[in-house]
């Protein structure tokens, strides 16, 4: 049995990411995606979910590079002068294992970016983090535990096969191979707490840079269990873009008719995480 989940990641951080979304959801192989509660177009990215009930939205979770959901007053060990969360991974994640006062000031805004996402009143769907945050031990056991507060039943562990990816085109050694121990401590931390996590994740080799052929190999190439491929879409570049990101080919990617033929001819079955917690119903494409 085969299942796929395709995720976009960023929801809310520009509009130019939400129509994205929307457009490859209505029209393409998006089944899921991962908002941003604090970011400028979190607002407009809960509107459109809310007219897409079929779209599974979770909670992307944004501790580095990025706005808070408390004022900065309430944590000012996370974030810099101007307020944004530092952009120096090692250093803050350092703090966060060793200094309990940073520990509190990460646990109050976990918590405060949950309960943003629940105000929302979007069903949560699943959980992950920025530049994979969460294979932070400590962000990884707080998500668990204020996760639980909020009916978190699944989250992302980005532990990507490259085999899989040599079959499309020829790879190096991937960064993802260096993250693999701790994405698989991830996954079995999750599942320990009782939460799905898909078996395997594709997008960290050819983040920014999903294109038609790299998606149609992967979906043609799916190991057998759980899933997930994330991509960035937008109509464009975007205030805080990524530099050298591919944002319309990923979009164009997602919207490939010849993507949507190999979905259906491979008997996939397809939806948000959540759908997955419920047995099979047959092979679909989760779409308003």
């Amino acid at each position: 049995m085969k299942g796929l989940i395709v995720t976009a990641d960023d929801f809310g951080a520009a509009n130019e990411v939400n129509e994205a979304v929307e457009i490859a959801h209505r029209q393409g192989a998006l089944t899921a995606a991962s908002l941003m509660v604090s970011a400028p177009s979190a607002g407009d990215a809960v509107r459109r979910a809310k007219c897409l009930p079929s779209l599974r939205v979770g909670l992307h979770l944004v501790l580095v590079e990025g706005r808070p959901a408390l004022p900065a007053a309430a944590i000012p060990d996370l974030v810099d002068g101007d307020g944004f969360f530092r952009t120096d991974m090692a250093r803050a994640g350092a703090a966060m294992f060793f200094r309990p006062k940073v520990r509190r000031q990460l646990a109050a805004e976990i918590e405060a970016q949950f309960q943003a996402f629940a105000a929302t009143g979007l069903a949560l769907d699943h959980v992950n983090a920025h530049k994979h945050f969460h294979l932070h031990p400590t962000i990884a056991a707080l998500v668990v535990s204020i996760g639980r507060k909020f009916g978190l039943k699944a989250a992302r562990a980005p532990l990507e096969p490259a085999p899989v990816l040599s079959k499309i085109e020829p790879v190096r050694r991937t960064g993802a191979a260096l993250l693999a121990p701790f994405a698989r401590g991830l996954r079995r931390r999750f599942r320990a707490a009782g939460l799905l996590v898909p078996d395997q994740v594709f997008g960290l080799h050819w983040s920014g840079a999903m294109t038609r052929d790299r998606l149609r190999g992967l979906v043609a190439h799916l190991p057998d269990g759980l899933s997930e491929i994330y991509l960035h879409p937008a109509t464009g570049p975007y205030a805080g873009s990524a530099p050298g990101y591919r944002y319309s080919d990923e979009l164009d990617a997602l919207l490939d008719p010849q993507l949507i033929e190999i979905i259906h001819d491979s008997g996939l079955r397809c939806g948000g995480f959540t759908d997955f917690l419920r047995p099979a119903v047959g092979a679909k494409i989760l779409r308003q």
